[in-house]
């Protein structure tokens, strides 16, 4: 039973990121993903002027970029199937709608993994200009394709919500925003004077860049491991309860 599980999540998955590669549009996520990493981190991140063997001016906008490139690649994995009807024939494949999801998403999130991998030029250079720590750079990577994760399944659940890409694409920036800014003085202001201490510990602890911060400064806490799995479940489980709704209409 396993096996049949993951063999169908596995066919799912390979035909999707096949998909990626026969049209323009994985060739020019990576390009404008690769160009814009390289400007924030040579041009905006001041690498060179620094003087310090790190990434940290490569990690720390990998949030903003991804608040945009992710809803990108995200918007078209169920809005543009429910837009041409193709939806209703790969549900009634012998597949579960779960295991549609989940191989959609790991397609997507592969993808986007693939392209946080063409990157490694800037890992040689670091390591070329001086000795910087390889483990802590290693956590940073792991924790952005993580964070990735995260925005790549709420752009999922709001793909689902609607057939058409652009509404998609704008409700996944909103709420993604959300999820960035939620740690932030300027949201945690709001709240404090008359919210309970616990209410505003949930807040802080729903902000993305409160958990990759502490990853990407090699610090790899099993509660952030935890917090972005729960994140990619309950929005990837989100989105299976939408198409099962829209199926059963």
């Amino acid at each position: 039973m396993t096996g049949s599980f993951f063999s169908a999540v596995f066919n799912v998955t390979r035909r999707e990121l096949a998909g990626y590669f026969s049209t323009p549009v994985a060739w020019v996520f990576i390009v404008i993903f690769l160009v814009m990493s390289g400007v924030f981190t040579f041009y905006i991140g001041a690498f060179y002027e620094r003087g310090i063997a790190d990434l940290q001016p490569f990690f720390q906008f990998h949030p903003w970029l991804y608040l945009f490139l992710v809803p990108a690649i995200g918007m078209r994995l169920w809005a543009e199937e429910r837009r041409s009807g193709t939806v209703e024939l790969l549900l009634t494949l012998p597949i579960t709608t779960w295991q549609a999801v989940l191989g959609k998403f790991l397609a997507a999130w592969i993808f986007i993994g693939l392209a946080l991998d063409l990157t490694f030029p800037v890992w040689l250079t670091v390591n070329y200009l001086g000795d910087p720590d390889n483990g802590v750079i290693l956590a940073g990577y792991i924790g952005s394709w993580l964070m990735a994760g995260g925005f790549l399944a709420i752009a999922s659940c709001m793909s689902a919500l609607t057939r058409n890409q652009v509404v998609a694409f704008i409700l996944s920036v909103v709420v993604c925003f959300g999820f960035l800014l939620s740690g932030l003085p300027m949201v945690m202001n709001l709240f404090t004077g008359w919210a309970p201490q616990m209410l505003l510990d949930a807040i802080a602890n729903f902000s993305f860049l409160v958990h990759f911060a502490d990853i990407s400064k090699g610090v790899i806490d099993f509660r952030d491991l935890v917090y972005f799995g729960l994140v990619m479940m309950l929005w990837l489980a989100a989105t299976t309860l939408l198409l099962e709704m829209k199926k059963a209409d």
